[in-house]
């Protein structure tokens, strides 16, 4: 599969299908390798373009800890898509990558077709909840370096995934899984495309999470999958992919 050069950073990508273009980023301490019941599902009709985000999977983990965050992850994703040839895409992501996504949405708009956000929130408008979030990130990078890659967990997302580095997972806790502002929660109601809001009925943390995005965001569609948890699209995926491609239909036809 595909590597991208990034300033040395190697960024591993995959391109599957033809038709309208998809990129979906994964969650935290999970890898492409999450979406591959979509994929399967999908790249008969769409071109659907896949990733290992920095410190994740088969991408590289620089020992530069300031080369992983949020501006970096966004200018990753558009540089994969300018790689594959692709103007605009549906942008779509789970947990992290949903974050992700809705930071992609505001810096590169124009790239935008539509908006796919699964089981993720948008971060905090309130400080304080904001540190909580950030102190949660902060012992999760501690555990990576303190116990090596059996602190990623066992949630379905992640043992659907490998990792090389468990310093790297730590290094993108303290970069990308912080936060540092309130840009992508407060730019819900500017956002001008078609966006699904998808998550699971037992993904308790993201319930309000979810309904907060489905209210903000303009004509936003709001899908809730039942008996499915944070990993909604491996938990039910035969309700997970029916939503996605519905949506596809209206939004990327």
């Amino acid at each position: 599969m595909p590597e991208l050069d990034r300033d040395g950073v190697r960024i591993y990508y995959e391109d599957h299908g033809s038709g309208p273009a998809i990129l979906l980023t994964h969650g935290f301490a999970a890898t492409a390798d999450m979406w591959k019941g979509q994929v399967e599902a999908l790249r008969d009709r769409y071109r659907v373009v896949t990733w290992d985000m920095r410190g994740h999977g088969r991408t590289d983990s620089p020992e530069d800890e300031s080369l992983y965050s949020e501006a970096h992850t966004v200018e990753d994703m558009a540089a994969i898509l300018r790689e594959c040839g692709i103007d605009r895409a549906v942008i779509g992501g789970l947990s992290l990558g949903g974050y992700m996504s809705m930071a992609f949405n505001l810096a590169h708009p124009e790239m935008v077709e539509a908006l796919m956000l699964f089981d993720t929130g948008p971060g905090y408008k309130n400080d304080q909840a904001r540190d909580a979030w950030n102190e949660t990130a902060e012992a999760r990078a501690r555990a990576f370096e303190e116990k090596g890659l059996d602190a990623a967990g066992t949630s379905d997302e992640v043992r659907a995934s490998a990792h090389r580095s468990a310093d790297g997972l730590a290094r993108a806790a303290r970069g990308m899984l912080r936060q540092f502002d309130a840009r992508v929660i407060e730019s819900l109601p500017g956002i001008t495309v078609p966006a699904l809001v998808l998550v699971g009925s037992d993904d308790k943390p993201y319930l309000g999470a979810t309904d907060y995005m489905a209210r903000k965001i303009p004509g936003a569609e709001h899908v809730v999958i039942a008996d499915a948890g944070h990993a909604a699209n491996i938990h039910q995926p035969a309700a997970f992919n029916e939503s996605v491609e519905g949506f596809l239909a209206r939004a990327a036809p």
